[in-house]
């Protein structure tokens, strides 16, 4: 789509709405920043823009008299795509993209894209490194934390873009079409935001929906959805594997991972050489793999970062040792399914920091999966009496009331004992207390290391 001169309303005044701003203007378009947030302040917007930057922002109401001239409207991940106000503009025929299909309209080179509802920051950042290590223009974007549309504007037809794509961004894209994509898993997540689980796996399925036949689309195995969907793409199809060995695919055996073409079979690494802990991670190091091996990486490329390749920041993180006490922040599992990879990977007693923001979530699996590992549970947040209620409906009761994060690292670490973990993992959204799970992790991280 040409954009020069056409009338873009950006809806949404954050990082992601920003930076669609900025690329909009290196696109010669005709800008607008909207924010429905009447108490912001458009000195405050403005001073994110690059200085002079000719855009129209408006706050609070929308006025009808602007909505029939717009052309184009980009929303940014935050923005349901069913509010009212957005159903009136695609009722009066207004396309309606999000950041992903604009930076994807914009940038060049080929897009290696991954989703999922656990383990895409793990894979993206792992892909990432994979990719630098083999091509000169790489660039590491999306829900990972660098919007696609800052980079789009940069990059060559050379460039390599490896992006972590969630939901949010997905139910606005059109012709996005990745060289490789992913598809990790899919566990309930989000569903105060696309309502169903229909809706939900069905808009995490797009990532694959725009590809071609020679392009290959990676899936897990282990998750009956995602076999099924498989099964039926007209493109290329790499299974991953914990728990099978696949006559073609990417797989475990006795502790090797293992890739096999159909003909060759390769052993890439033993997971005893790895620096990610638990099952969930060798799911993650087999799908960067797979991605990388269907895009032509050389083998020993790939060997070589996924035996260096560290956790990141939030994802099962050790923080420090005291008094014989480990910390661990998994600040990101920021719903159960994910929460469960978290107390999974721990090999000691534990006591679990949970709670949070309610994203109409069930807490059960994730009660189920302590499995006698964790010694207290310790609750903060919105969701502080939902999940005490199942835990003790699932026969869990040696929980404990906190008010804040810093009241719950106290609990744990005048109860742990040598030889005990204490692991934030909350199960929920961090919204309410936080700004981000980001921020919890960090605080988490400052409070550990206060300790006496």
């Amino acid at each position: 789509m040409e954009l020069k001169e056409k009338k873009v309303l950006v809806f949404g005044a954050g990082i992601s709405g920003i930076g669609a701003a900025d690329l909009l203007l290196g696109m010669q378009a005709d800008v607008i920043l909207y924010d429905g947030n009447d108490s912001l302040k458009e000195a405050d917007v403005r001073a994110k823009l690059p200085q002079g930057a000719p855009v129209q922002i408006v706050l609070g109401e929308l006025p009808d008299s602007l909505i029939e001239e717009l052309e184009l409207v980009i929303l940014s991940p935050g923005v349901p795509a069913d509010l009212p106000l957005v159903n009136k503009m695609r009722e009066k025929g207004i396309r309606i993209w999000g950041e992903v299909e604009l930076a994807w309209e914009c940038g060049d080179g080929d897009v290696l894209a991954i989703t999922g509802t656990n383990g895409k920051t793990t894979t993206t950042s792992l892909l990432g490194e994979i990719m630098k290590a083999w091509k000169d223009e790489v660039y590491v974007v999306g829900n990972i934390g660098n919007p696609y549309t800052e980079a789009a504007m940069r990059m060559t037809e050379d460039a390599v873009t490896v992006a972590e794509i969630s939901s949010f961004q997905l139910e606005t894209t059109e012709k996005f079409a990745p060289r490789v994509s992913a598809i990790l898993n899919i566990t309930p997540d989000h569903l105060n935001r696309h309502h169903t689980m229909e809706e939900y796996i069905r808009v995490k399925e797009l990532i694959a929906h725009n590809q071609r036949p020679e392009d290959t689309c990676v899936l897990n195995y282990e998750d009956e959805i995602l076999r099924k969907f498989g099964s039926g793409l007209h493109t290329k199809v790499i299974y991953f594997s914990s728990l099978h060995t696949l006559e073609q695919g990417i797989y475990l055996e006795d502790g090797d991972i293992v890739f096999n073409d159909g003909e060759n079979r390769t052993v890439l690494c033993n997971v005893g050489e790895l620096n990610l802990p638990g099952r969930h991670n060798h799911e993650n190091v087999m799908a960067a793999s797979a991605m990388a091996i269907a895009y032509g990486v050389p083998f020993e490329v790939i060997r070589n970062v996924v035996r260096t390749f560290k956790a990141v920041e939030h994802r099962i993180e050790y923080v420090t040792e005291k008094h014989g006490v480990v910390y661990y922040n998994d600040s990101k599992g920021t719903n159960p399914d994910a929460a469960i990879k978290g107390i999974q990977a721990m090999d000691r007693p534990t006591l679990l920091i949970g709670g949070g923001y309610d994203k109409d979530s069930s807490y059960e699996e994730w009660i189920e999966a302590f499995d006698g590992k964790v010694k207290y549970l310790v609750l903060i947040g919105q969701t502080k009496e939902k999940i005490a209620e199942t835990a003790k409906r699932c026969g869990f009761h040696d929980i404990i009331m906190a008010e804040t994060l810093e009241e719950a690292v106290q609990i744990c670490a005048d109860r742990a004992k040598s030889g005990d973990a204490v692991l934030l993992s909350p199960a929920c959204a961090s919204w309410g207390m936080f700004p981000n799970y980001e921020v919890r992790g960090r605080r988490f991280k400052e409070l550990v290391n206060q300790l006496a």
